[in-house]
């Protein structure tokens, strides 16, 4: 097991736990529903990484990249580091990690 199965593995807890944070704090379905969504995408990459299928580094790229784009602009509309700039730093480490991987793997090709 590789470092971005165990990064996509954990920014997708991490997202799903997010959004029932988010819904118990707020009652926001949206939270709830997004999280839940992102975070069991992130999870089934994992598991596609995990087989060596290549999609699951794609998937969790785009997914990942995805989150990365909205909890930036949420940061940039609220400036509260909580949720938003904790989500956004890991998910660019957590985007990092999987380029990582995805590149080395395709030069070892």
């Amino acid at each position: 097991m590789n470092l971005s199965i165990i990064a996509s593995l954990g920014y997708g807890i991490l997202a799903i736990g997010g959004g029932i944070i988010g819904y118990i704090l707020s009652t926001s379905k949206v939270s709830l529903l997004s999280g839940c969504i992102s975070g069991v995408l992130l999870l089934f990459a994992a598991y596609l990484q995990f087989q060596g299928i290549i999609w699951g580094w794609i998937l969790a790229a785009l997914v990942t990249a995805v989150l990365v784009v909205v909890f930036a602009l949420r940061l940039a509309k609220t400036g509260k580091f909580m949720p938003a700039g904790l989500m956004l730093f890991f998910g660019v480490l957590t985007l990092a990690l999987i380029v990582n991987q995805f590149m080395t793997l395709i030069i070892s090709q």
